[in-house]
């Protein structure tokens, strides 16, 4: 059984661990190589003790195990005056096409739409074959921008979901 729960500090190194190795999984082949091998759990868990104040994380813990996580807040780079962003959201390959993926923006939604936050975005590598996620969930493409990760100049496309309060409600 799969559990959504809010992040806790305690939770760092098992958030970390799932970023590094998604980011491995999704983005070979789109990230340079180097990049992605110089990733490194013990640095990620140390950013992530800090949970950065202000911000939703949540986490999908398996077995006593995470194998998801997600993060949003204020929107950052505003699209189609998106008001929150979902920043993060990434599970272990084997915990994704579980729904899991779909509880954890739902959550972080939910959070956010009761801090008053009316919509929300996402950027999304354009080569990221994982961004029909979103659209199959109700966001539709609004813009796009290179970014630079690892020396390599990639587009980068934006989501958004105009109405926050339809996203966290139940099907």
């Amino acid at each position: 059984m799969v559990v959504i729960r809010r992040a806790e500090p305690e939770d760092a190194a098992g958030i970390a661990h799932v970023q590094v190795q998604s980011w491995r999984s999704t983005y070979a082949g789109i990230v340079p190589d180097g990049f992605l091998a110089q990733m490194s759990e013990n640095e990620q868990t140390a950013r992530w003790k800090l949970l950065q104040a202000g911000n939703e994380v949540f986490v999908a813990e398996r077995d006593g195990h995470v194998v998801g996580f997600a993060m949003g807040g204020a929107s950052r780079d505003r699209v189609e005056d998106s008001d929150a962003e979902l920043y993060a959201i990434y599970l272990l390959q084997q915990a994704q096409r579980a729904r899991i993926g779909t509880d954890l923006l739902r959550e972080t939604a939910r959070a956010l739409s009761e801090r008053g936050f009316t919509s929300l975005d996402v950027w999304v590598l354009a080569a990221n074959s994982s961004k029909q996620f979103y659209v199959r969930r109700g966001a539709h493409f609004a813009a796009s921008k290179v970014i630079e990760i690892g020396g390599v100049k990639l587009v980068e496309e934006g989501f958004v979901w105009p109405d926050l309060k339809a996203l966290a409600s139940p099907p």
